[in-house]
């Protein structure tokens, strides 16, 4: 790995393990790893790239499997780089660099009630935007009212939410376009309400993820009337071991890394827990973990 700061102020690194920037803690070298020191400097990033540059941004990495043979183009880091979160207008403005769970806290204790689910998702407001995250009933796009993306250009625009389609983990957005910051129209309530409802979440998160291990969160979204977990558990793959990959014994709809796992170790075990549901139970699960990058030669993966 070597590093350099190029002129638009931000960090250079050329071939970075991207293992290190995953929450499954697997994944290889991203050609050009970029982190950007703020919004006007990501632009100028981007308007330097080559017209066809592969580019791929990444929060926290909590939904993403980067391939052992590594990513070619340019990985955009946004952790801990867009992080400004406050009331604006009303609203509580967040950008996509900010955790969801932290977004979640502040809302509340700013007694805007509606957030409190996102205290559930472990990814960041950018990831959460671009794949309609939710849990406990909750859903993103049910409370955005405006966004800021960029284009691979380096525009910066500003959209209303009434210019996306959000559906179920997945939203219809403008070809080649990020997010960079939302804002959340929240309801006045309790701040201490609020709080207790967040404690009450991440305690039943704690109880039934295992958040002790490696993990990616959900692996597949669940089917209509239906739940993944319980498919994958009906067909015997609970507990199901490929190299260092399990389908985790605490809940089926996660896979773990138990320390050696490979990213090939676990695109097979998604592939063998898609295949063996569908070929069982007649449900075709659809993946919400996003795979990016290559494949190390003769490795198996989808």
């Amino acid at each position: 790995m070597s590093e350099r700061i190029i002129p638009h102020q931000g960090t250079l690194r050329l071939n970075e393990p991207m293992a290190r920037y995953t929450s499954w803690r697997v994944g290889g070298p991203a050609e050009r790893f970029y982190i950007p020191a703020g919004v006007a400097d990501l632009s100028a990033f981007l308007q330097s790239l080559p017209a066809h540059e592969p580019v791929h941004f990444i929060g926290l990495g909590s939904n993403l499997l980067v391939r052992d043979g590594g990513v070619r183009g340019t990985v955009v880091l946004m952790h801990n780089v867009l992080t400004t979160l406050k009331i604006e207008d009303g609203l509580v403005y967040a950008e996509a660099g900010v955790t969801c769970a932290k977004l979640a806290k502040f809302s509340a204790r700013q007694h805007r009630h509606g957030a409190e689910f996102m205290a559930g998702i472990p990814g960041t407001v950018g990831g959460a935007l671009a794949m309609n995250a939710g849990c406990h009933g909750g859903e993103t796009w049910n409370i955005v009212n405006k966004v800021t993306t960029v284009d691979l250009h380096g525009v910066v625009h500003q959209r209303d939410s009434s210019e996306f389609v959000a559906s179920y983990r997945h939203v219809e957005m403008p070809a080649q376009e990020w997010f960079l910051a939302a804002w959340f129209a929240l309801a006045e309530g309790n701040a201490s309400e609020a709080e207790q409802k967040i404690k009450s979440l991440l305690a039943k998160r704690l109880e039934t993820q295992p958040l002790n291990l490696p993990n990616a969160g959900s692996t597949f979204r669940n089917p209509p009337g239906d739940f993944a977990a319980r498919l994958i558990e009906a067909c015997g793959l609970k507990g199901h071991v490929i190299g260092g990959a399990q389908v985790s014994k605490k809940h089926a709809n996660f896979i773990v890394n138990l320390g050696e796992a490979t990213a090939a170790d676990i695109e097979q075990l998604i592939d063998l827990m898609r295949d063996t549901v569908k070929q069982k139970m007649q449900v075709e699960l659809q993946q919400e973990v996003r795979v990016i990058g290559e494949a190390v030669a003769g490795e198996m993966g989808s």
